[in-house]
């Protein structure tokens, strides 16, 4: 509160020297910065990275980000046993990538999606099932214990992909399988990253071929792809008989036949080497060999081989499998199916022809460069994981200190919330406790701590000084103002900062939204502002109806902040210090300022939690209310819900649903002896006590929350 308090101190002197424009800049950079370096930020998607493996990971995390991150998405990632329920909410959706289930992560998601996050899984191989990875031949080498450890990581990642709304992956037989699983699955194929561009370009300049050689190469990756290169081993070994010019390069894990030994002189090894090195390996070939056995498993690998040979222009020869099969025969590659004959007969016409080589390389480096880079392939994958985010909404307090705006925000907060929104407030203040109460937990960010980046459907400002923030983000669709009082009257005359204040009233660009009748008058007469307004509710559970016997003293309830003119809380100490002690007993709430020297006072409850104010109530048999200036005023229909009676001086913001000896009594502002009058009738007329008790619990009822609450979502759809 401090740094709003500083904040106001500054900008008389602003407008007189910088004038409106300026102050509105300065504002925001302040409130948004803290003055200081965040200490995090808000941003639309996390990954959550559950792969050791530094390829996949590459392609499904790194290079997905630059996608999304290229059409406007802002994303970070975490790596899945660093996950904390904290990261829940500074962020709108959640991609767990090849995740195992933890304790951590099955509570996250339960967070999650009580905020109405969304949840993505992302998997790049069939390991979320046994059914799929027990025909993997290289799991037969394993030790039991071996193979049962890895068998309860693919279990582990099944039940962690159960748990989600929806898959991306990368080829049309992992997305058939995927949809077993979950409601909707999206295919976005691996795509290489800027940087990989960049490096194969570089290579393809530096890396200067022998002519008298041709290269064949195979880069394994893992050591599950022997039986893969068992394919065509007798095709090798026959080509390299004939052809003394043609030599092996093996990049990665792989058991070399021994039937290979004869041609030790020309075979080349490559230890499995960091992805930066690979362009210039694989530039160093003429012929990039795919071979892949045709099974259930491997029809769900992906095409990266064909791409990254393609991007440093080396053609690709590939098993008719899978996710090969996008390749364009004799155009971009050439594909052949699994027998000795077929892969003989096209491997050697590559060998014999380094036109046709050349040819390929380049048509399946034009193709890669439209349709498989990062930068631009993303669109589609970003309107996919768009069109799956809730509507979201971020409400912008100055503080999170209870008041009577505040908790009408948290309400409509907990019914949005209820109703499918991610939502959360955006505190002004530096505290970010989340907001829980018995209608749920709201989580709070701090915009002194966190740079807020997500992109937001709307953004609803309340109190005028978070106006200007509001206008001066720009990743939201509508800006909203949620009007609860006239707040330039809140600024004594002479006050240079009154006209800020009001100028909040005037923007074309803004969406006005009261729950006060009083305030949609004022704005629609007096700005021409468009209103959308919701009548205000109460909680009835909170407020609990208590029988009042009237014998003793009668106790009187006085609420509001002692500090604040236009709660004029005086006045109600005026009242009651004329009162027979003998006869009345005097509470005082404020949830802000302290009594002063002269209010007499048998009991001060100060800072009451919310939840626990029904019951302060209930302690009470009549309220005395004097406020000047109301957009709502909420204490009166409270104490009518609890049975209790109200003697109050009638505003603006509290005739909306006060009736005069019907559901409360109605005092002349300022009169004391009217109000002693009004007090002294309660105490001794039964009868009209009776009628008002019952006239306030039936007021109360018909702004109980569930009545009002189709009119509260209106004014935000």
């Amino acid at each position: 509160m401090n740094s709003i308090k500083y904040l106001l101190t500054q900008t008389i002197n602003t407008i007189k020297d910088e004038g409106i424009k300026s102050f509105i800049k300065k504002t925001y950079v302040y409130i948004s910065n803290g003055m200081k370096r965040p200490e995090q930020e808000c941003k639309d998607v996390l990954f959550i990275n559950g792969c050791t493996l530094p390829h996949p990971k590459r392609y499904r995390i790194d290079h997905q980000r630059e996608q999304l991150q290229s059409n406007g998405i802002s994303t970070d990632e975490v790596f899945y046993e660093e996950l904390t329920l904290e990261h829940q909410k500074y962020y709108r959706a959640f991609v767990f990538f090849r995740c195992p289930i933890t304790d951590t992560i099955k509570e996250f998601i339960q967070k999650a999606k009580y905020n109405n996050k969304t949840i993505f899984y992302d998997i790049d191989d069939l390991v979320f099932d046994k059914e799929y990875t027990k025909t993997i031949k290289y799991l037969d080498t394993m030790s039991e214990d071996e193979r049962n450890l890895y068998y309860d990581g693919v279990k582990r990642m099944g039940d962690t992909l159960k748990l989600c709304d929806y898959a991306t992956t990368t080829t049309n037989r992992l997305a058939l399988e995927l949809q077993k699983y979950v409601k909707e699955v999206y295919i976005n194929k691996n795509v290489a990253s800027e940087k990989m561009c960049q490096l194969s370009m570089d290579a393809v300049k530096e890396v200067i071929k022998d002519e008298n050689k041709v290269i064949l190469g195979y880069l394994s990756g893992s050591i599950t792809h022997n039986p893969d290169f068992e394919l065509i081993l007798p095709v090798i070994i026959k080509l390299m008989e004939k052809y003394k010019n043609v030599y092996l390069k093996i990049v990665g894990i792989l058991d070399i036949p021994k039937k290979l030994e004869q041609f030790k002189d020309r075979i080349i090894f490559e230890k499995f080497t960091d992805w930066t090195n690979l362009p210039k390996i694989i530039a160093s070939l003429d012929i990039n060999l795919a071979p892949i056995e045709d099974t259930l498993f491997n029809e769900a690998k992906s095409e990266n081989k064909w791409m990254e040979a393609g991007l440093v222009k080396v053609p690709t020869i590939a098993s008719k499998v899978g996710a090969f099969k996008i390749i364009k025969n004799n155009d971009d590659g050439i594909l052949v199916s699994n027998n000795e004959n077929n892969w003989y007969e096209e491997l050697e016409k590559l060998i014999l022809s380094k036109e046709k080589r050349e040819m390929l390389g380049k048509k399946a480096y034009d193709r890669i460069m439209k349709e498989y880079i990062s930068t631009y392939s993303g669109y589609n994958y970003t309107k996919f994981i768009k069109s799956k985010l809730t509507k979201s909404i971020a409400f912008i307090l100055p503080t999170t200190n209870i008041s009577g705006g505040v908790n009408v925000i948290i309400k409509h907060c907990n019914i949005l919330r209820n109703n499918g929104y991610d939502v959360f407030i955006i505190n002004m203040d530096k505290y970010e406790n989340n907001v829980i109460n018995n209608d749920g937990e709201i989580d709070v960010i701090s915009c002194l701590k966190t740079q807020i980046r997500c992109h937001l459907n709307k953004m609803v400002a309340s109190l005028w000084t978070t106006v200007y923030f509001a206008k001066q983000y720009n990743n939201v669709d509508k800006i909203a103002y949620l009007v609860q009082n006239f707040e330039t009257n809140f600024l004594k005359y002479g006050n240079n900062v009154k006209q800020i204040a009001n100028t909040t009233y005037t923007f074309d660009d803004i969406e006005y939204l009261t729950i006060s009748k009083w305030c949609e008058n004022w704005l629609i007469n007096d700005f021409e502002r468009q209103v959308k307004y919701a009548p205000n509710g109460i909680n009835l559970n909170q407020f609990s109806v208590t029988k009042r016997e009237f014998k003793g003293k009668i106790r009187i309830l006085i609420e509001g902040n002692s500090e604040d003119y236009y709660k004029n809380v005086d006045e109600s100490f005026e009242i009651v210090n004329k009162l027979d002690r003998d006869k009345y007993e005097i509470k005082y709430l404020s949830y802000q300022g302290e009594p002063k020297k002269w209010y007499y006072v048998d009991e001060f409850l100060h800072k009451v939690p919310y939840d626990e104010v029904g019951k302060i109530y209930n302690s009470a048999d009549i309220l005395i209310k004097s406020s000047i200036l109301e957009s709502f005023s909420y204490p009166p229909l409270e104490m009518m819900a609890t049975g209790g009676i109200s003697v109050v001086a009638p505003n603006d913001g509290n005739i909306e649903y006060l009736k005069n000896e019907e559901n409360c009594l109605l005092y002349e502002p300022g009169n004391i002896a009217d109000a002693i009058k009004k007090i002294e009738m309660i105490r001794t007329d039964e009868e009209l006590r009776n009628k008002l008790i019952q006239g306030g619990i039936e007021t109360a009822k018909s702004r109980e929350w569930s009545k009002v609450e189709k009119d509260i979502l209106k004014i935000y759809n």
